[in-house]
């Protein structure tokens, strides 16, 4: 008896494991068949052919993401998906290349105007709000002086993709002094990386060849200019530095070559 006692208790508890092991291996089996089925219909191999859509489903609960060419097929990836076989519900997080490439382009202008208020010390990254709509981008805050507020426009205007620039900061009633002095509390390495982010993040540098070296606070460029008047540039943006105590521009002008 007690032979048999533990055989049906070995028994038992090597059901219940079994049992517990195929309850999900099932569930999974299950959403597998979801997302196959939805893959092979009509909806998919034909009007989502070109478009990145990925599906993932979980106890039946599915998930789209990705893009598509338009609208439609956003309703269409809906639709299919909830009316397959064990779909309890559909999250459809579709978006369209429209609405991705407005987002980036509008996110990316934003962030390159950031950067370059941060790291030049003749404006104000911290009392400067910018927003982006459209490649128009609007300043508001609060500048310190005139020139100041106008400073941070033509640097705003200088980014890649910008269509029009809106400043409406206020200016301080009294200045306010400077936040830090040049060069102060600034390592070498910091100051050449800035330096060469400011160079890439402005327009009007992007495509100068120019390679940076900095010594205690100062900087000396060397490279190719394409004129007088774009080194003249560069050495204005890099004076503005956070870090930069002077600047030493040995790039050389680039010849003009006669037919």
């Amino acid at each position: 008896m007690k032979r048999k006692a533990t055989y049906f208790l070995v028994f038992a508890a090597v059901a219940a494991v079994t049992f517990a092991i195929s309850m999900p291996v099932r569930a999974s089996e299950a959403d597998d068949g979801i997302v196959s089925s939805f893959k092979n219909t009509y909806v998919c191999k034909t009007y989502l052919k070109d478009d990145a859509v990925k599906i993932v489903a979980k106890d039946g609960a599915v998930t789209l993401t990705g893009t598509v060419a338009e609208e439609s097929h956003k309703a269409l990836a809906q639709e299919t998906a909830a009316s397959l076989a064990g779909v309890t519900r559909v999250d459809n997080q579709l978006v369209t290349k429209a609405e991705v490439a407005a987002e980036k382009s509008d996110t990316w202008i934003g962030r390159k105007v950031k950067l370059a208020l941060l790291v030049h010390r003749s404006v104000s990254y911290a009392k400067t709000t910018v927003e982006v709509k459209d490649g128009i981008v609007t300043l508001k805050g609060e500048a310190a002086s005139m020139a100041q507020k106008e400073l941070t426009t033509e640097y705003a205007k200088d980014i890649e993709s910008v269509k029009e620039v809106k400043n409406e900061m206020t200016v301080a009633a009294t200045p306010a002094p400077a936040e830090r002095t040049a060069g102060e509390k600034l390592d070498d390495a910091s100051i050449t990386a800035q330096v060469k982010i400011a160079l890439l993040t402005h327009q009007s540098t992007s495509a100068v060849k120019t390679k940076v070296e900095t010594r205690n606070g100062v900087v000396t460029l060397t490279g190719i200019a394409k004129n007088a008047t774009e080194k003249s540039l560069v050495t204005k943006l890099v004076s503005d530095i956070q870090g930069v105590t002077s600047v030493k521009n040995e790039m050389t002008v680039e010849e003009v070559k006669t037919k």
